[in-house]
């Protein structure tokens, strides 16, 4: 099997002559080829490279860009593979085998990648080394072959990406409307999920990488390129590449499940599933389940999880209730209508000890008040300002988020950004003209928690020793799963009517989130319907409570309480629905007039 390694070069000649040097003495003779597509070097690389009998060369009269070059390789390439090297890498002992033994691994796989030390998505490893001879020292120990340390990704990085040839006539070229650099592995990597094929990371296979040699030299132009092609990816497929792909490891670190548990976990705004693909590499048991409205995006974390277009701000989602051991909202909460609502009834679809995990932006950042005692507040494509934002947060304001809807052992935690020195003033006369504020609280940039459904040891206790308890779960449970729900509702107001049970022991479930407010309003209408009045307001009272916004609680209560001669508190709530129809209309003005009259 041969491996055709194609590598582009546009000065930088010291780099190239490492590079291959490296992959001379390290890989054996007969498995590879070497093309060199060199981009208008002008510092000696062409005449080097003319010398060379084992490189074929191509010699571009004008710089073509790395997508471009890389094609003319491709092109005519004899190889098994393609091997896609950047010439500032070089190569280390059992590189090649490794690389090539994972790709051949499983049909399935279209294309690996390895670690090295400097590196952008997770694809570096911290090293200790300072010579090029410490560094293969270090190489040749590390690339031991690893089954256990190859994970698959929703990227990798095309600073060294050994594809199977067959992939690449499958899926075609490198494509060029990213020239001359940069996110053209983004759009491969793609490429490749799309067709069916996973992506490997060999975290057995180390190769050193100097790092960006050439784009980097001009920052401002660097950048400028990035935001230019990240455009292009995003007008392609329809999703930001960056975004949509992040690896939210300081929200997967607070999962501390033991990695044998077969957990099952929900990600609110997976975006393309790249943190839950994570957790599967760490938890191979784990079951994935995803809510994701961009329809291109959910396509790829479909994938690897089980991907719905659920509107999270609704009161049911399609889900069991007491299902999932983590829910996770990174970077999600902000972005919501009723990020107050959507944190207390998530708690009904986490198990017993579930854990809800997020990840929220500080709006007290200290780089946000200089800018508000400056007069501005300007929103941006990303960050703490990000115009898609609806809801804004402090420290004090999250607290009061997870305490009021009711969860338990709550860990916060927090990330930073980078302070310059200029900045730690400003930062010190915050903290001395608030009224005695951690300073912490101005340099936090994101917060993260942890807050833990409670156990109700108690109530389970109960429910196993009392069968009219279990009963009445039963019973709710099928109303609250749409599971006979007529029949479920007809027998436990004939234990209401009897006095077997009491409005309290459902509003307790309730309590507990085992039931939401849906149920509480289809109890609380039959209740009303068999004349059992002294139980209805009880459970429309716990609905409201459960959830302000239920237009069918508001209603129901504006009925009842009009009907029990309440006026003016029936008129109140009917006046919170946000969509009123002609007879809520009607009823309100009937409702006014008819207080008037009393008067």
């Amino acid at each position: 099997m041969k491996t055709s390694i194609i590598i582009l070069t546009y000065n930088k000649l010291d780099y190239t002559r490492h590079c291959i040097d490296s992959i001379r003495k390290y890989t054996a003779v007969d498995s590879y080829e070497i093309i060199v597509i060199d981009n208008q070097s002008t510092d000696g690389t062409v005449e080097w490279l003319h010398k060379q009998p084992d490189i074929r060369a191509i010699y571009n009269d004008t710089n073509l860009g790395f997508p471009k070059g890389c094609n003319q390789g491709i092109e005519i390439a004899t190889g098994d593979n393609i091997l896609l090297l950047n010439n500032d890498t070089i190569v280390t002992k059992n590189w090649l085998n490794n690389l090539t033994d994972c790709l051949y691994s499983d049909d399935k796989i279209g294309a690996v990648g390895s670690v090295t030390n400097n590196c952008s998505y997770s694809q570096s490893i911290p090293v200790s080394y300072s010579t090029l001879e410490e560094m293969q020292a270090f190489g040749a120990e590390y690339n031991e072959r690893k089954t256990e340390k190859w994970e698959e990704r929703i990227k990798l990085v095309g600073y060294c990406m050994l594809i199977k040839n067959s992939v690449v006539k499958e899926i075609g070229l490198l494509d060029e409307r990213f020239t001359p650099g940069n996110y053209e592995d983004d759009d491969y990597s793609h490429r490749i999920r799309s067709a069916g094929y996973k992506l490997m990371l060999c975290k057995d296979t180390f190769i050193h990488h100097f790092g960006s040699t050439s784009f980097r030299d001009d920052a401002d132009h660097f950048r400028a390129l990035l935001q230019t092609n990240a455009r292009k990816f995003e007008e392609k497929w329809g999703f930001n590449p960056k975004y949509s792909r992040n690896i939210r490891l300081e929200i997967l670190n607070m999962i501390d499940a033991p990695s044998h548990k077969n957990i099952r976990i929900l990600e609110i705004g997976c975006a393309c599933g790249a943190t839950l693909l994570e957790i599967k590499n760490r938890y191979p048991g784990a079951e994935l389940f995803g809510i994701e409205l961009n329809k291109h995006s959910a396509n790829i974390a479909s994938l690897i999880a089980d991907v719905r277009a659920e509107n999270i701000e609704q009161e049911n989602l399609a889900y069991p209730l007491e299902h999932f051991d983590y829910i996770i909202f990174a970077d999600v909460l902000e972005h919501l209508y009723d990020p107050w609502f959507v944190v207390g009834n998530m708690m009904k679809y986490l198990k017993p000890d579930g854990r809800l995990l997020a990840s929220i932006p500080n709006v007290m950042h200290y780089s946000l008040l200089r800018d508000v005692i400056n007069g501005n507040w300007t929103y941006t494509d990303a960050g703490l300002l990000d115009r898609t934002h609806v809801r804004f947060f402090t420290w004090k304001e999250i607290v009061l988020l997870f305490d009021k809807a009711g969860y338990k052992n709550v860990q916060y935690s927090m990330t930073q950004v980078p302070i310059a020195p200029e900045d730690e003033e400003f930062i010190d006369n915050l903290a001395r003209i608030s009224n005695g504020t951690d300073k912490a609280q101005f340099m936090a940039y994101q917060y993260i928690v942890s807050a833990q459904k409670p156990i109700e040891d108690t109530l389970k206790s109960d429910v196993a020793n009392d069968e009219h308890l279990s009963r009445i779960l039963e019973l709710l449970n099928h109303i609250e799963n749409n599971q006979d729900v007529d029949n479920s509702v007809l027998e436990l107001l004939s234990l209401l009517a009897n006095g077997t049970i009491g409005d309290e022991q459902i509003i307790r479930f309730a309590d507990q989130r085992t039931i939401s407010d849906r149920t509480l309003n289809a109890i609380a209408v039959g209740s009303y319907q068999q004349k059992l009045y002294d139980h209805v307001l009880p459970l429309l009272e716990k609905s409201y409570s459960l959830n302000p916004r239920n237009e069918d609680t508001l209603y129901n209560l504006g009925s009842v309480l009009s009907d029990f001669g309440e006026l003016e508190m029936a008129i109140s709530f009917l006046e919170q629905i946000e969509n009123k129809d002609e007879e809520i209309v009607n009823m309100i003005q009937a409702m006014k007039d008819e207080s008037l009259q009393t008067r």
